[in-house]
């Protein structure tokens, strides 16, 4: 202790024990380090676990947030897609200049060879029985059914619908009838000698008194001559029912005449004709 006073008081007056503290400094140096290592190797240890959790915690954070992220971007797909298909469907209605009503469907029948589906527009948008539905490229089918605040549509591939049509390039007329198969339409009242080859495009005859005259139907992919007296002819709907999602339903049809309507107006003409025929015989 008395050496210790006695080098501070030495210090304090003087500059001669710099050099040995400076001598003094070096050797110590690796004491202190070393005594020193435990507390920064236990701090940096510890250090170490908070950082690994947090960047877990934060991995877990990051991972939701890209997933939902990823979720959003493909809402964001569908609904350019769907913007697509209405900014479509918009851009046709113009080019039919006809009244037509965007519809979205909401359901569809679970029966094996039934092509009907549900629409989101009734009675209350303007929807009747026997309107035309159409879609960016064709005709879908017509409303059999009406309500409200919905429809039912049967498509044009249901076993029982049919719709006149003709061929574009010759005016030959037939009936399409559906088979229960999306892609499938079936000619069967055409001979073995019509003026029909594949490839020809099937447009609306307007004949049937339901579908306006000039829309696209479908494409003619299979002929086939037959013993019988007429083809077996396929055709594929241009219309791709089976993916459809939005269509247009025309308004402004003028309603069609039943088939026992026909026949009492033919009645009532004959009737007519009859009594002018005995009042200019009288």
């Amino acid at each position: 202790m008395l050496l210790s006073i006695l080098l501070l008081a030495i210090e304090r007056q003087s500059a001669r024990l710099e050099s040995v503290r400076s001598f003094l400094s070096v050797i110590v140096y690796p004491i202190q380090s070393l005594v020193s290592l435990p507390l920064e190797v236990t701090d940096q240890t510890f250090q170490f676990f908070v950082s690994y959790k947090e960047l877990k915690k934060e991995n877990v954070i990051l991972k939701k947030q890209a997933q939902l992220h990823k979720t959003d971007l493909l809402k964001l797909k569908n609904l350019e897609k769907e913007n697509i298909r209405l900014r479509a469907l918009m851009n046709k209605s113009y080019t039919l200049g006809e009244h037509v009503l965007a519809a979205e469907l909401i359901g569809a029948t679970h029966f094996p060879y039934e092509h009907v589906v549900l629409v989101d527009k009734g009675t209350h948008f303007g929807i009747n029985k026997y309107q035309p539905v159409l879609d960016t490229n064709g005709i879908v089918g017509q409303v059999i059914r009406e309500y409200p605040l919905s429809a039912e549509i049967m498509l044009i591939t249901d076993p029982s619908h049919a719709i006149a049509v003709e061929v574009n390039s010759n005016g030959l007329r037939t009936i399409a009838f559906g088979n229960g198969q999306y892609n499938q339409l079936k000619l069967p009242f055409l001979p073995n000698d019509s003026d029909i080859e594949m490839g020809d495009l099937l447009i609306s005859s307007g004949l049937d008194g339901t579908f306006p005259r000039g829309y696209p139907v479908a494409i003619v992919t299979t002929i086939n001559k037959t013993n019988d007296q007429f083809a077996y002819i396929l055709a594929e709907p241009i219309a791709q029912l089976d993916k459809i999602r939005e269509v247009l339903i025309v308004l402004n049809k003028p309603k069609s005449i039943p088939l026992t309507a026909t026949k009492e107006i033919i009645a009532n003409q004959s009737n007519t004709k009859n009594k002018t025929d005995l009042n200019h015989a009288e």
